[in-house]
């Protein structure tokens, strides 16, 4: 160690991680940058003294009924009353005034009921209703639990997706990936606990997927984003030509010195030595954080670029998703990955269809140009995991931030509306070909076994095995959690 110290003390932290920071596989160093694992809980060593491994599998409060999650996000609000809550009511009174009062709050002004464009039909042996816009969904309705009585808060996309994505609309907090990864960690050291792929960068952009003052490990990595082609989306700086695996481990053990000394130095100041040098007393954790962030990156090398090619995958498994076809190709290459990560252990996947729901006009072509896009690759998924025994203990989730208007805006269009949506899941925990709530006779509130999107995130964790009230983490002097002081697991909808 004496003369690793000769080598290293003309040499500060920041020029060494600028200088070698390419061959660590820099999706970590981007995020550790942004994130500082601030008041994080310095997780115990190894047995060998190495770094610690914070995504180490965890057990779970309770018996889990899933032990992973893939979110097939639908950004910009999908109508629930044009794809799986059925209104005849709404069609019998197309162009009349909407019989009850209109929210308060409404994100802009609307005009009479206007009715779906799309006829709905029962599919399945539970002769649950989808409409045309989805008929290979449709085809897969006996795996689907339908909730249609979700209802939020927030009347505008950025406040809506917060709220949807880490539990409040108005403050930055840990998303609900980052949550369940610090909850259970994952099931594979070689990988991420939390993939989000193409996701959007508008409405929160990456506080959708951060982890805030949960531990930088926990927030989501992302593959591509919203304005990157599936088939060009990757993990940056993943694999390393330049420089080989085994100098990249001697640059990364240099790394660990390096740290570990300022780390001993920093537990032995007292306060008062910290506030004189300016030294932040978190100093030591974020170190940790940051080590932590680093092995796994070099790790990913190894594995993520093989789960990254999907040339691997049969021609049979390609036409399911509908990969090479159009216009299915894009969203079937990103279940396919999001089944391909799930495979190998993977926590929480999101998925995200953006910036395309948000219909205030031309309603009926907007969403039959999305539909298409969706559909058959959502049906895919749904098959291929149930064929190979993943859907048991993976839980499918579908949904946007909210739902749209029964009335009519721009004349062809439909509003915000977070006051009565659908969302629907499917596989391990909920019981299938089910339909739970209800809306009002035209769909625009929730009014039967209401379900708040806190009461979405106590039932996921819960099918998860935690416990939403004990998932907590102590900052700023208090207790946080994803349901705040909220939430209610709807019962209603366990298998």
């Amino acid at each position: 160690m004496s003369s690793c110290r000769n080598i290293v003390q003309p040499v500060t932290r920041r020029e060494m991680l600028r200088q070698c920071g390419a061959g660590f596989g820099m999706v970590a160093l981007a995020s550790l940058l942004g994130e500082e694992a601030a008041n994080a809980a310095a997780p115990a060593k190894t047995k060998s003294g190495g770094a610690p491994n914070p995504l180490a599998p965890k057990k779970p409060h309770l018996r889990p009924r899933a032990k992973r999650v893939i979110f097939l996000f639908m950004h910009g609000g999908p109508s629930q009353v044009d794809t799986f809550d059925p209104k005849p009511l709404l069609t019998r009174d197309s162009g009349k005034p909407f019989p009850g009062a209109k929210p308060r709050v409404q994100f802009a002004q609307t005009g009479n009921l206007l009715k779906s464009p799309w006829e709905f039909k029962k599919y399945g042996q539970s002769g649950i209703e989808v409409s045309d816009l989805f008929p290979h969904v449709g085809g897969c309705v006996d795996d689907l639990c339908v909730i249609r009585s979700l209802h939020a808060d927030n009347t505008a996309h950025g406040g809506a997706l917060l709220q949807l994505h880490t539990g409040s609309d108005t403050f930055v907090r840990p998303s609900m990936g980052s949550w369940i990864t610090y909850g259970l960690g994952t099931e594979n050291r070689n990988l991420p606990g939390f993939i989000t792929i193409c996701p959007t960068l508008g409405h929160g952009g990456v506080q959708n997927w951060g982890s805030a003052f949960l531990p930088a490990a926990f927030q989501g990595t992302p593959i591509g984003n919203a304005g990157v082609r599936a088939k060009e989306a990757a993990i940056e700086h993943i694999t390393n030509a330049e420089t080989p695996a085994d100098l990249q481990r001697l640059q990364l053990d240099l790394l660990h010195a390096m740290n570990d000394e300022q780390m001993e130095r920093v537990r032995r100041m007292t306060p008062a030595q910290l506030r004189h040098f300016g030294t932040d007393p978190t100093a030591v954790q974020q170190l940790e954080g940051r080590i932590a962030s680093f092995e796994l990156a070099f790790r990913m090398q190894t594995e993520a670029p093989t789960l990254m090619d999907i040339s691997t995958e049969s021609k049979a498994t390609r036409d399911l998703y509908g990969i090479d076809e159009q216009p299915t190709d894009n969203f079937g290459r990103q279940c396919l990955l999001a089944r391909r990560f799930c495979e190998k252990g993977v926590r929480f996947v999101q998925v995200s269809h953006s910036y395309k729901w948000d219909q205030h006009g031309e309603l009926r072509k907007g969403h039959e140009n999305n539909a298409k896009e969706v559909d058959k690759p959502i049906a895919g998924l749904l098959k291929d995991l149930k064929a190979r025994g993943l859907l048991k203990d993976t839980l499918v989730i579908w949904g946007g931030e909210f739902g749209r208007t029964p009335t009519a805006q721009g004349g062809d269009g439909r509003d915000h509306n977070p006051h009565g949506f659908t969302m629907w899941m499917a596989g391990a925990g909920v019981k299938p070909g089910f339909v739970y709530g209800a809306t009002d006779d035209w769909g625009y509130y929730a009014t039967e076994n209401k379900m708040h999107i806190h009461d979405l995130h106590a039932t996921v964790l819960h099918l998860l095995g935690l416990e939403h009230t004990k998932l907590t983490y102590r900052y700023a002097g208090r207790d946080f959690r994803l349901t705040d002081v909220h939430g209610e697991i709807a019962k209603g909808i366990l298998a």
